[in-house]
């Protein structure tokens, strides 16, 4: 039995051709790619990357300058947030939320619309497995080639369970029996026709948005759409502590809003939502309210 793409860059002692992530005694991370013959120099000295190539994972190098580093593999969070970028990438606490709220299991048929630089992509890929399916779509032609290089360094050269289409999700889509479908894009209410002929009922649609404005309308288009359940909203923050004998305490710094996370399920065809039983606020649907739904001077009841 093969081994899953690129697993085998996951273990066992270190290669030519492997990325390391160096760590100084202050906790500041370096990234090296082994190279025979080759040197990683800083102002406190040099060492050869010879002496990493064949040594196990977790060994420690010494400078000329006696400066010790940890070496040790980056794991997926280190390579996105150090990977190049032509868009920002998904921070991996919100690919982590879409992998689990989304339910994003191994085999799923997935397709992605916004590739970004391909931080999502890579997260997905390796939740799905070689037997899954990704069909990722990006407007941007220049975003795409950085995406595809980013998750092709990742796995060691191409993943056989994605396919990358240049354009519009909503003019290009054709894929059918889809579990889930993720949307990191400015507009993703304007694809709602197309996710929903593309889902399978029972399916999972799943976008991320950075604003309230953003995560307002998308709420309000899916109900008015009707094929969906009712959308479940939210963010995630991650606050680091720091502990050291009897000082306990948060850090000073933490990863705080980054983006907005929304879900709902794909209804039975012809299945129409129930209605909800909790009552709006008074004054939601005021006269000022003029997203989907509304009428003028607010929303039709």
């Amino acid at each position: 039995m093969s081994e899953p793409t690129g697993a085998a860059r996951r273990r066992g002692p270190f290669k030519v051709g492997d990325q390391v992530q160096l760590t100084d005694p202050k906790g500041r991370h370096y990234t090296i790619t082994l190279e025979e013959g080759k040197s990683f120099h800083t102002h406190k000295g040099a060492f050869p990357h010879d002496e990493l190539i064949g040594a196990p994972e977790g060994s420690v190098v010494r400078t000329t300058g006696n400066v010790a580093y940890l070496a040790l593999r980056p794991l997926l969070p280190d390579y996105v947030l150090s990977m190049p970028r032509g868009a920002a990438v998904v921070y991996p606490k919100d690919a982590g939320q879409v992998l689990a709220m989304a339910d994003i299991f191994p085999g799923a048929r997935v397709v992605e619309a916004g590739v970004g630089s391909g931080s999502l992509s890579t997260f997905l890929l390796r939740a799905i497995g070689d037997q899954g399916m990704l069909h990722s779509y990006e407007r941007r032609a220049d975003f795409a080639e950085i995406a595809q290089q980013n998750v092709e360094r990742y796995f060691g050269g191409p993943h056989p369970a994605w396919t990358l289409t240049v354009g519009d999700l909503q003019d290009n889509l054709s894929d059918t029996e889809v579990d889930r479908v993720i949307l990191d894009m400015l507009a993703p209410w304007e694809c709602l026709e197309a996710v929903s002929k593309a889902l399978v009922p029972g399916g999972i649609l799943c976008a991320y948005v950075a604003t309230t404005t953003q995560m307002a309308r998308m709420v309000e288009s899916i109900r008015e759409f009707g094929t969906f359940n009712e959308p479940q909203a939210w963010e995630t923050m991650v606050r680091n502590w720091h502990i050291e004998g009897l000082a306990v305490r948060p850090d000073h710094r933490m990863i705080g809003h980054t983006g907005f996370l929304l879900t709902a399920r794909r209804l039975a065809e012809g299945v129409e939502p129930p209605l909800r039983r909790r009552r709006p606020a008074k004054g939601a649907y005021g006269e000022d309210y003029t997203g989907p739904g509304s009428q003028s001077g607010g929303r039709a009841s």
